[in-house]
């Protein structure tokens, strides 16, 4: 972290905290976000959405407003994040996918060939104009909070139209993987347009951050990762427009569960920061990122649900271990568990603040 005087709160999102953490800028404090903060932990949020399955609340521009405000209000978190679903951009597409509760997104016509891949219909801007909508609501209701756009990573997004639903093995994405190279990077070039259409339409409208999600890229070796999956995260992150343009310079966040191998690659497929799940401590991994990028966690969300002298002492560690970034954004190493006291993300979220401010 940089040694010179830290600034003054800004009452712009584009030079927010968050967005300074990211460039490794001088911040006033650490900012601090929760990856599904808005969403089944709070109370308020289960009372809005009873009644209306999740795809249909993601295409709900006053709905998505309304969930993505809650932890803003109730926390006091440093930025918002849309509410969104990681596979919206293959519904949106026209594709047939259904969230099954306890279960995930299910797919019900898995890739499995060739063929599946070229039919796979694409995903046109101009339906994008719900998300247009919450987006510029929620940029007008935040004010100086900044709003970090959501997209799943297309690796993450094979997996599920492969797979057709979750799986703890990805067995099937792994064979198509190896047995289909051409097919692959057709399937994996289409969902990075995918991806790269979702995240402008959210920077085009005012958000000033990205976060690119590969949940499942931890099931990949790194050669595996470097070859068959970074060249086309990197192309999301690209579709986003030159740096030197200045109006899509926005800072890009990449995250993925269990890539503790991979953080460097993770940051080479274009990311300014590097989220980091639990598993490292933020120290070893700004080591492996390296000093030119900076990182996004790492708090186990398990010990949320732990008690108080314990939440108080893990939190001051991650604070702690932070400080060998270039910035440090106080996040968790994954979401918010669904058990959550409330009560505990705004401690949290304050304590970080007690612990960082000048």
């Amino acid at each position: 972290m940089s040694s010179a005087p830290a600034p003054v709160p800004s009452t712009s999102p584009a030079d927010s905290d968050l967005v300074r953490a990211a460039r490794g800028l001088p911040v006033s404090r650490t900012p601090v976000w929760f990856m599904r903060q808005a969403g089944r932990s709070l109370p308020e949020y289960r009372s809005l959405r009873a009644g209306t399955v999740m795809l249909d609340a993601c295409q709900d521009p006053d709905m998505v407003t309304e969930i993505t405000l809650q932890p803003v209000r109730r926390h006091g978190v440093d930025a918002a994040i849309l509410f969104s679903d990681i596979v919206l951009p293959l519904v949106v597409a026209g594709m047939d996918v259904e969230i099954k509760p306890g279960i995930g997104p299910v797919i019900a016509n898995p890739v499995r060939s060739v063929a599946d891949v070229d039919a796979l219909p694409p995903l046109e801007p101009e339906a994008l104009g719900f998300l247009e909508t919450a987006v510029r609501q929620l940029v007008a209701e935040l004010g100086p909070t900044p709003l970090i756009g959501f997209a799943g990573a297309p690796f993450t997004l094979a997996t599920y139209l492969i797979e057709g639903g979750p799986s703890k093995e990805h067995a099937r994405t792994k064979a198509f993987m190896y047995a289909e190279p051409e097919a692959w990077g057709r399937l994996l070039d289409k969902l990075a347009v995918s991806a790269a259409i979702f995240l402008r339409a959210q920077v085009d409208a005012g958000a000033v951050a990205v976060q690119l999600f590969d949940s499942w890229a931890g099931v990949l070796s790194a050669v595996d990762y470097a070859e068959r999956v970074l060249p086309f995260s990197r192309s999301v992150f690209d579709g986003l427009g030159d740096r030197e343009q200045g109006v899509r310079d926005v800072p890009r966040i990449h995250f993925g569960v269990g890539t503790g191998e991979l953080l460097p690659l993770i940051g080479d497929a274009g990311a300014d920061v590097v989220g980091v799940d639990w598993r490292i401590p933020l120290d070893e991994a700004a080591r492996r990122v390296g000093p030119q990028r900076s990182l996004q966690g790492n708090l186990d969300p398990a010990v949320l649900l732990a008690d108080r002298a314990t939440v108080d002492r893990e939190v001051r560690r991650v604070v702690e271990q932070g400080k060998a970034a270039r910035g440090h954004i106080f996040n968790l190493g994954h979401g918010v568990l669904p058990d959550t006291d409330p009560g505990v993300l705004t401690h949290v979220t304050e304590l970080v603040h007690e612990l960082t401010t000048s």
